[in-house]
């Protein structure tokens, strides 16, 4: 065999020079064995599995962060979510499901208009779910991604028990790169703890089923503390020698915004023309108070431009527990404003 038909065998084979498959590989031989012991999967079961999967290149190559990272921009990430071909999808979406999006706020007490959203940031409401073989992705990351593997063999680990529990064989997932699964792009440990049947047709359906969907993201919110009613962010200006040590201390709502006045800065709520509502979904449009409850000072920096800030409460933490990112939190807000401004 030549050395080019070799690489081209390879390539076609998952994208990987390495040409055994997984099965052969000691620490994937640790893995059957545990999953054997603590589980009672067969071992001879997963060992076809593996035998079958072989590194897929394509996924190290897209979670890899890059050499020469771009300068980071909040405006930037900003309008790849809140942009007019969303913000349209988005409201297609809410109109089309009304009532499930009505019986999601009800139950679990998360708007609408933030359930849309992130449906619409995570998949541009089932338009970008994923092609990559979810087994083959996850063991790709679990055993040749170190900087990550321990939470993907996890994951692996969680998507080996959803498959038995819903009677599929391991290798007929599809999804992101890094395993993501539907149009919320669960992980499966999250598919397995907050995926509902909210259509009530007997299967959860996170693919097909927008009720599924709608009731899913809701719960995950839920889950994680979501409080009704409550506010989410405040657009502020800050001023005073204290700003950078409150931005320090991360985006865990920690001081009330009375708090963070004794320590040095003075903040005063803005309204912004450009989206208004990302002051709070709760609040009115015409209180400029600030909400007197725990808060984080979050700064979102553009490059040659005013640095944004927002005090982000509760409900604001909870959406970075979907994506750990402050700029994800904030995009998600301001498409669901954007959604709002539309009912």
């Amino acid at each position: 065999m030549t050395r080019l038909f070799l690489f081209l065998s390879l390539t076609l084979l998952g994208g990987s020079l390495h040409a055994e498959n997984f099965a052969q590989r000691d620490d994937v031989k640790g893995f059957i064995l545990e999953m054997q012991n603590r589980h009672g999967f067969d071992a001879d079961d997963l060992d076809a599995l593996f035998r079958r999967t072989r590194p897929v290149a394509a996924v190290i190559k897209a979670i890899t962060p890059p050499k020469d990272p771009a300068v980071r921009s909040w405006q930037a990430y900003r309008g790849r979510f809140v942009e007019p071909k969303r913000i349209a999808a988005g409201r297609r979406f809410m109109l089309d499901y009304s009532a499930q999006l009505a019986a999601a706020e009800t139950r679990f007490g998360v708007p609408a208009e933030i359930i849309a959203a992130v449906i619409g940031v995570e998949t541009i409401y089932g338009k970008q779910l994923g092609r990559f073989n979810t087994f083959a992705a996850l063991t790709t990351l679990a055993f040749d991604y170190p900087p990550r593997a321990e939470l993907f063999r996890k994951e692996l680990e969680e998507l080996l028990l959803l498959a038995r529990e819903e009677d599929r064989s391991p290798l007929g997932y599809t999804g992101s790169y890094a395993g993501a699964l539907g149009l919320p792009q669960f992980l499966p440990s999250s598919r397995r703890r907050f995926a509902v049947d909210f259509d009530q047709d007997g299967r959860i359906d996170l693919t097909t089923s927008r009720a599924d969907a709608i009731g899913s993201v809701a719960n995950f919110l839920a889950g994680h503390g979501w409080q009704r009613d409550a506010p989410i962010a405040a657009s502020v200006t800050v001023s005073g020698d204290g700003i950078q040590a409150l931005i320090d201390e991360g985006i865990t709502p920690r001081r009330t915004p009375g708090e963070m006045e004794s320590a040095d800065i003075r903040i005063q709520k803005v309204m912004s023309a450009a989206a208004p509502e990302t002051v709070s979904l709760a609040d009115g449009a015409g209180d400029t108070a600030i909400p007197d409850f725990p808060a984080a000072l979050i700064d979102f920096v553009t490059p040659a431009a005013a640095t944004e800030y927002r005090l982000g409460y509760r409900n604001f933490y909870v959406i970075t527990r979907y994506n750990r990112s402050s700029f994800y939190a904030a995009a998600v807000m301001d498409l669901a404003a954007a959604l709002r401004a539309s009912k």
